[in-house]
């Protein structure tokens, strides 16, 4: 940077690793793993996101205290180490975790600097200064019985846990607003559409229970999905055969990590199948593009709905969300649904390149954990986020264009499918065929044709009687 016109020099401290000296920032909490990490991943500028940081640093404090109960570990750097890991949860520090998303395999980067950020606080509060790792280590002391192949998918499984109790209540909410649309339009009967063509009549609280009811669906999936996250591969270390873990660590660490974040974790069925395999978190994320394909299809509909107002089909109002157009005066788009729909695509996308992730696992590791969890957390997150929105700004406020419906339903020709168990399916074709053609509704063709009595027509032709 420039100081009065020279320019000053960045201080630098010297680390060594096995591949010899590394020069790390002076000021910085990372050691020499996350140096070289920020040389060579100069790729997208996305670290992983904050609240899986967090649980990683959460899973280090647990594990100093789980080290400290099994013997490894002494009193006083675990208190340090605790001491660090509090303060890092409180905010401080945040700017220290810099590793790209797209980084090594198996997210090895990005568990060394959380143990070099959290080693070099402690050292500070111990009475050290930062590098000098013979007062607290990054692997002996901050790693110890563990590896970056069981704590980055154990961050993984409970960081999502975690994001997705928002998603959960984001859903619920919709659900109800839905379910509430459905009873406020109980009395409002409505051409039915299929292959987007005019088909019988429907109760406009059908079509919306059926909304609510995929949502429900999406849902179901989601909190199904979450249960098989609370089996932790923690204590496998390597290749889940727990080497350099002492016996009793796994107890103490899942009795730490059920305490921190209120859950009841428990230790993998399958240790080797929960490190080689993320098919767990597969399962998550179809649930997720299950959820997003459920809100995808009811925001196409509302929009279709909502299309014109004087060219398209105009049966739902929804509230003005902002003017619609910069260059035509007036016109009002429907700007929630649009929202919606562009964060289904994304989440079907991030599902995909999950998907790949998943699938190219080999052996005893599937490396690519880190664009795993980045958009696991990603899809969870703005899911969350617009469908809170869309029930908020789109469903709550939303209207039935009762005149424009009651329109629709007059001229309905598929209504002649009542009048076949009656005259037969050839003969009410003819007649809404008829109908069609003379711009007449299916009654005023009866009638004129002298199919049945006016009486019986008017039983037979109510829409109601068809839902």
């Amino acid at each position: 940077m420039l100081e009065k016109g020279r320019v000053k020099a960045m201080k630098y401290r010297v680390e060594r690793d096995v591949l010899g000296r590394v020069k790390v920032p002076a000021g910085a909490y990372y050691g020499s793993e996350t140096a070289r990490a920020l040389e060579n991943f100069k790729v997208s500028g996305m670290p992983l996101q904050k609240e899986f940081i967090l649980t990683y640093v959460m899973l280090k404090r647990c594990a100093a205290i789980a080290n400290m109960n099994a013997g490894k570990l002494d009193q006083r750097r675990c208190r340090a180490i605790v001491k660090a890991c509090d303060e890092i949860l409180k905010g401080k520090l945040a700017d220290q975790f810099v590793v790209d998303t797209f980084q090594a395999g198996g997210g090895t980067s990005t568990n060394m600097n959380v143990n070099e950020v959290v080693a070099n606080r402690a050292i500070e509060i111990m009475g050290g200064r930062k590098g000098n790792y013979s007062i607290v280590h990054p692997n002996d002391h901050v790693n110890m019985s563990q590896s970056s192949n069981d704590t980055f998918p154990t961050a993984m499984r409970i960081s999502c846990l975690v994001a997705l109790r928002p998603l959960v209540k984001s859903l619920e909410v919709l659900e109800k607003e839905l379910e509430s649309k459905s009873k406020q339009f109980r009395g409002i009967v409505k051409t039915g559409r299929t292959h987007l063509q005019d088909a019988v009549p429907i109760k406009m609280s059908q079509e919306f229970r059926g909304y609510a009811g995929e949502v429900r669906q999406g849902l179901r999936a989601v909190r199904l999905s979450g249960f098989q996250l609370l089996r932790l591969p923690i204590g496998g270390t390597a290749v889940g055969t727990g080497i350099n873990a002492s016996p009793e660590y796994t107890k103490y660490m899942l009795a730490e990590l059920s305490k921190a974040f209120g859950a009841e974790f428990k230790k993998s069925e399958n240790m080797f199948a929960d490190m080689q395999s993320r098919v767990s978190e597969l399962d998550l994320s179809d649930s997720l593009v299950e959820a997003a394909v459920a809100l995808g299809k009811i925001a196409n509909d509302f929009r279709l709905m909502a299309s014109g107002p004087n060219s398209g089909i105009d049966e739902i109002l929804l509230p003005a969300a902002q003017p619609g157009s910069s260059i035509m005066p007036g016109k009002i788009n429907p700007s929630i649904p649009e929202m919606l729909n562009m964060v289904c695509f994304q989440v079907i996308g991030n599902g995909t390149a999950i998907r790949e992730a998943v699938t190219a696992g080999q052996l005893e590791l599937n490396v690519f954990e880190p664009v795993i969890i980045y958009n696991l957390l990603f899809s969870i997150s703005i899911l969350s986020s617009a469908a809170r929105i869309f029930a908020e700004k789109a469903v709550r406020g939303l209207k039935a264009n009762r005149e424009r419906i009651a329109a629709y339903v007059k001229m309905d020709t598929s209504i002649a499918t009542a009048l076949s168990p009656h005259i037969g399916y050839a003969k009410a074709a003819q007649i809404a065929r008829k109908a069609y053609r003379e711009k007449k509704s299916v009654m005023e063709i009866c009638i004129q044709m002298k199919i049945l009595d006016k009486e019986t027509l008017k039983k037979i032709l109510n829409p109601r009687n068809e839902v």
